[in-house]
């Protein structure tokens, strides 16, 4: 790549991480077409995902040669302009058991919780557009992990109606069977018998297949995901695959195959973002493959209102154009993937589509999921509004008076 570039990868790279292995350099980017190779896109970084005045502002201390603890500051500084949280995730989520938070863990919807093991957290390789990125910088009070598998089973324990334990990151799938054994033996025992779906949230299909088949302890994890499914327990793996290209590869239809053959199930969603994805046919070509090798499409998110998001999102109306396009580009079977899903503070809103309402131009909206169960399939409107990209940029109808939020609690 040209020295111009370079110069900006490690403007860029010294505020947001990056992370690329040799697989999805050797097998999954077409260097004839980088730099706007979707794939490169998706990895490497772009002097756009900062805003201006951060990037010239890091830019002009690795100019300056300036020391390494200027730059650490200054590269903190940088991160925290960059929402590295959303949605009151360490504010509203983390739980608490014995008046001691459980750093580690969410607990949004009643019936999921969120395990961040400490083991977990990093990948493979980095996606641009993560909105987890935090977990990956050098702050440490940024960072969610849990480092005690019994932290985990003492708060189910307390919580009954905890049915869905889903062990996030980072990525799970980083970690050596062992120890994702430590994590997920606990949960077979009868003393855990209310949780019945373990989910693995996870890109390693896409940026590391190997994992599940060549690698020195693949066959150990199968008989893991075997073993859960034997005690009664749906596993689901929850793939991240943001391009068809992902699925292309001899390495990861092996991997798919042998996930399958446990009994485990894979789920598979993404962001929709600039410069990767943001073309309906790609999303419908991508959601076909799915259904044809034994996946199910799940969710299509809303690029969420961190880090380089201003590089990566895309106006909420574009975004119900390339859904709208690519969901009728395919048959019932892949209509499973729900979207565009905004993951907001009160929950995940779904946009439907647009109508009229009282003579003005509306969102027609919903919660697929909410911090109260009230809240879940009551439709609500929000003005129409072709710039607002995230949830709280929406604003109510001004013909009916109606509020936004729908509902009192829901205020952003």
């Amino acid at each position: 790549m040209p020295s111009e570039y370079v110069r900006d990868l490690r403007v860029v790279g010294s505020v947001l991480p990056f992370k690329v292995n040799e697989y999805v350099a050797d097998e999954l980017i077409d260097w004839s077409a980088a730099p706007d190779d979707p794939i490169f896109r998706l990895t490497f970084p772009h002097r756009d995902m900062l805003p201006v005045p951060v990037f010239d502002r890091m830019a002009a201390l690795l100019d300056g040669g300036a020391p390494r603890a200027e730059l650490r500051q200054a590269s903190a500084a940088a991160q925290m302009e960059l929402n590295p949280h959303p949605g009151d995730q360490l504010q509203a989520n983390v739980p608490v058991l014995d008046g001691r938070r459980l750093d580690g863990l969410q607990h949004k919807y009643a019936e999921t919780v969120l395990v961040f093991p400490s083991q977990g957290q990093t990948c493979h390789s980095y996606c641009g557009y993560c909105f987890r990125w935090a977990q990956f910088v050098s702050q440490a009070d940024l960072r969610q992990a849990l480092r005690d598998p019994a932290d985990l089973t003492g708060y189910l324990a307390r919580h009954p109606e905890v049915t869905d334990v889903l062990f996030t990151g980072g990525d799970p799938m980083i970690m050596r069977t062992d120890v994702v054994r430590r994590w997920v033996e606990p949960l077979l025992e009868a003393a855990a018998n209310s949780v019945r779906t373990l989910r693995f949230g996870t890109k390693a299909l896409s940026y590391w297949p190997a994992r599940f088949t060549s690698g020195p302890d693949a066959d150990d994890l199968m008989r893991l995901f075997e073993r859960a499914v034997a005690a009664g327990r749906h596993v689901a793996v929850m793939a991240h695959f943001s391009h068809p290209r992902e699925l292309e590869t001899d390495a990861v239809r092996t991997a798919i195959a042998r996930i399958q053959a446990t009994g485990a199930v894979i789920r598979a969603q993404a962001p929709l973002v600039a410069h990767v994805n943001d073309d309906a046919a790609v999303w419908s070509r991508m959601w076909q493959m799915q259904v044809e090798l034994g996946i199910v499409p799940y969710y299509m998110f809303v690029e969420r209102d961190t880090g380089a998001r201003n590089y990566f999102g895309l106006p909420l109306v574009r975004a119900l154009e390339i859904y709208t396009e690519a969901i009728r580009r395919v048959s019932g079977l892949a209509r499973t993937a729900r979207g565009p899903v905004m993951s907001a503070g009160p929950g995940k809103v779904m946009i439907h589509g647009t109508a009229q309402v009282g003579g003005e131009d509306a969102f027609v909206l919903s919660f697929l999921q909410a911090r109260r169960p009230e809240w879940v399939g009551r439709p609500f409107f929000a003005a129409y509004d072709e710039h607002a990209q995230w949830y709280d940029e929406l604003k109510p109808l001004s013909a009916s008076g109606a509020s936004f939020p729908p509902f009192p609690e829901l205020a952003p």
